[in-house]
């Protein structure tokens, strides 16, 4: 399956599909748990690319305090039992490393953060405030 994360190399006007790597696309659910997207190769006349494997992407959601969050993964499967059986083992797989993936962004976030006293930049003084100004991360009275 194509890289859907690359990086697009111009405008929408150089948009142009690729005809040797097309997809049928069909949704399967249980209605209660999850989607599973069974994406069949295909030849540009639409017929099946029997030189190429279906793959099989499944898709959840995860609760956070900012609302649902989807979440898509592969399911390396040869088969449709095999993928929907395989499920739930790829759906925790994915739950977690997407768990590990926010715990690293909050630990970005929070040693990016510049506390008062602890120096500023841009040609501010101490704690970020501009020169003449005070700051320093202590109260001062005139």
């Amino acid at each position: 399956m194509a890289d859907r994360n690359a990086p697009s190399s111009g405008s929408a006007r150089d948009a142009s599909m690729d005809a040797t790597d097309l997809w049928r696309e069909e949704i399967i659910t249980d209605r209660r748990v999850g989607t599973l997207r069974v994406m069949t190769p295909i030849r540009p006349d639409g017929s099946a690319d029997p030189a190429r494997h279906v793959a099989y992407v499944g898709e959840a959601q995860m609760m956070t305090n900012m609302g649902a969050l989807p979440i898509s993964f592969e399911i390396e499967a040869d088969s449709l039992a095999k993928a929907v059986a395989g499920y739930g083992e790829a759906a925790h797989e994915a739950f977690e490393r997407t768990m590990r993936e926010l715990q690293e962004m909050r630990r970005q976030s929070a040693s990016s953060l510049v506390l008062p006293g602890q120096g500023g930049g841009g040609g501010f003084g101490p704690g970020g405030v501009p020169p003449g100004l005070g700051g320093g991360g202590k109260i001062q009275m005139p």
